[in-house]
């Protein structure tokens, strides 16, 4: 008897193809991609407090006269962001920083280390400038927040008698957002702070 070569129906391959298709449905609901990457982005908004806190307390530590901001700036919320975030500072400085006391960061110079940077500066008035730091800077250049619009950006405060300042952010996914569960970071029996809806780091977080 001769051998016959058998290939696959068409019947048979629609229903490989579509359970495959569900297969790959199932597969991005379940990971949610675009939580994901905003799990990511919060990760490094993360880290980057932790830079920010240590090269400012180095910073504090090791230069003499200590220039943290401008006299106002017991009053002032500074933002790495360029665009209009009043509406959204009660999210990352709290409700005292609104309206004038609003600073946003200049295109030009807004990762500058040296005093002109988002941190801290203000027209005519220089931030901390970290090039002072005896060992050197501990960054290139400031960080700022991966996405940097009028939702997601970093923000500092500081009290210039008592030389205190927080640095804080508002997190992007569910995860690590206020009420996201073990993964929480936002919350005020978390990181000790004044706002629930963001991430607070500093010598004093309830600024």
């Amino acid at each position: 008897m001769k051998n016959r070569i058998h290939g696959f129906t068409l019947i048979e391959l629609l229903v490989v193809i579509a359970i495959v298709a569900i297969l790959s449905v199932v597969v991005v609901l379940t990971l949610n991609p675009a939580q994901l990457l905003a799990q990511s982005r919060d990760s490094n908004r993360t880290s980057d407090m932790a830079t920010l806190k240590t090269g400012l307390s180095l910073y504090l530590a090791d230069v003499t006269p200590v220039v943290l901001a401008s006299a106002s700036s017991s009053v002032r919320c500074y933002v790495s962001a360029t665009s209009t975030v009043a509406a959204t500072i009660p999210a990352n400085c709290g409700t005292r920083y609104v309206g004038t006391s609003l600073t946003t960061a200049s295109t030009t110079n807004m990762r500058a280390i040296d005093g002109t940077g988002w941190i801290g500066y203000q027209t005519g008035t220089n931030g901390p400038n970290f090039n002072l730091i005896s060992a050197g800077a501990p960054f290139g250049q400031l960080p700022v927040d991966p996405s940097n619009t009028a939702t997601y950006f970093y923000s500092y405060a500081a009290d210039i008698t008592n030389q205190t300042f927080k640095f804080a952010v508002h997190m992007e996914s569910k995860k690590f957002q206020f009420g996201g569960g073990a993964a929480d970071v936002e919350g005020n029996t978390i990181d000790g702070g004044t706002q629930n809806n963001a991430y607070e780091v500093g010598t004093n977080v309830k600024l």
